[in-house]
């Protein structure tokens, strides 16, 4: 596998980090770049893991993970993206998921990276069959994965900060697609 191939296969694998990490920007009232990076580091250290794990495990476990990848994705997306649709939906003065304090919830950015990135599981397994360089591999997918989620979070921001609501109901909605798309990719229903 060359560079390019390479390439295109960690721009692939990080586009659901980059549509996660918009909508992760729609929530900062003000672009905080400590935040952003923290965002960019999980979404790309996440990326780069998964593939590491499955190519360590190789074909050993390959009949088990492959066959629910996308049960696991879909439940995670659609869990948080459901729950941003409940807050945004509910109502009375209660917040929505975007928190007021402006924190960050590490719990829901480590499942946010696992669901968007458990593909990236598969994919590593797949290295193994072709005897891939793992560390430069792991590497571009994950510096790749950085800077396109650093990228979604400066997008997310620049057009959500004005409109919270709206933006967590379309934050919310790209999620349960983003999940729905790799369940439906996966029972082989659509294909892109």
């Amino acid at each position: 596998m060359g560079f390019v191939e390479l390439f295109l296969v960690a721009v692939g694998l990080s586009m659901d980090a980059f549509a996660v990490s918009v909508c992760k920007g729609l929530c900062m009232k003000r672009l905080d770049v400590r935040q952003a990076l923290v965002i960019a580091l999980f979404f790309g250290g996440f990326q780069a893991l998964m593939p590491l794990v499955g190519w360590a495990l190789g074909t050993q476990f390959e009949q088990y993970i492959t066959p629910v990848d996308h049960w696991i994705a879909f439940v995670l997306l659609a869990f948080i993206g459901g729950k941003m649709l409940w807050d945004a939906f509910r109502d009375g003065e209660e917040e929505l998921s975007c928190p007021a304090d402006g924190k960050l919830d590490l719990r829901e950015l480590v499942m946010l990276s696992v669901a968007t990135s458990i593909d990236a599981l598969a994919v590593g397994i797949t290295f193994a069959f072709l005897r891939v360089d793992i560390v430069s591999s792991v590497a571009l997918i994950g510096a790749t994965t950085f800077v396109l989620a650093l990228a979604g979070v400066a997008v997310g921001h620049r057009f959500g900060a004005r409109y919270e609501k709206p933006a967590t109901i379309v934050g919310g909605i790209v999620l349960v697609l983003i999940g729905t798309k790799i369940l439906l990719e996966h029972l082989g229903l659509i294909a892109f």
